[in-house]
């Protein structure tokens, strides 16, 4: 029996108005799947328009047209209050510029998180620090931690309401190439003891490397170029979140 789809996109498109006036479409994805627990790279290089995809499966971004379903709930043709509620519920997310809140701790961040979710889990969020590095930086604020721990919470954050879908938007950018590994093992992990689908856009090939499905945004989506495909990686790299 196939695994039922955490995530459904049909006929997906967004397009922006100019000072001009003129529309311009940037994103038209006919179709695209995840089943439970499935991990997928998405290939996207600038101008694919990779963050508006993900901002429209997350109900950040209101579609123009198309639908999209996560875990069966609509994102589309929904209340702004409905979207929230869905994304909080059943959806974490990595943003590119981390959007940590700088009066708060990084434990703070986490927790606060989780009260838009199942509830505050303080023993799981110290634990989430703990295993991205920052046991020791629980009462630090954005403004006290490097680039790349903020990011790392960024990730815990993510993580933290063990949802059923996670988006992660070149998580590892701005990580040096042992944390990046770091917190891409830990994102991997964690998403499959939860049975967690994780969807991570990337032009890393390094990163792209580890995961056995690999799209390319730039052939999925219409808006951009031709028609969409599947690459398969034969093998996931050894040794980065695979278990013995």
């Amino acid at each position: 029996m196939n695994a039922p789809h955490v995530l459904e996109v049909r006929d997906l498109r967004k397009s922006y108005r100019s000072p001009e006036g003129e529309h311009t479409l940037v994103v038209d994805v006919p179709s695209f799947r995840m089943a439970s627990g499935e991990q997928v790279g998405l290939r996207g290089p600038s101008g694919s328009g990779k963050t508006t995809f993900l901002n429209l499966v997350a109900g950040i971004l209101q579609a123009d047209g198309g639908s999209v379903h996560v875990d069966g709930g609509p994102m589309t043709g929904v209340s702004e209050s409905a979207r929230d509620r869905l994304r909080a519920e059943r959806m974490g997310y990595v943003f590119q510029t981390f959007n940590l809140l700088q009066g708060y701790s990084a434990l703070e961040n986490v927790e606060l998180g989780m009260m838009f979710g199942r509830g505050v889990d303080g023993r799981y969020a110290r634990e989430l620090l703990g295993r991205v590095g920052l046991g020791h930086r629980l009462r630090y604020r954005p403004r006290q931690l490097s680039v790349g721990q903020q990011q790392r919470v960024a990730v815990a954050r993510a993580l933290a309401n063990r949802t059923k879908l996670v988006l992660a938007d070149e998580p590892t950018g701005n990580l040096d190439r042992a944390h990046a590994m770091e917190a891409l093992a830990l994102m991997r992990e964690v998403c499959r003891e939860h049975d967690a689908a994780l969807l991570l856009v990337s032009h890393d090939p390094e990163v792209l490397g580890h995961f056995a499905r690999v799209d390319d945004l730039a052939r999925l989506n219409r808006a951009t170029s031709g028609s969409g495909i599947t690459m398969p990686v034969a093998e996931p790299a050894p040794g980065v979140g695979e278990r013995a």
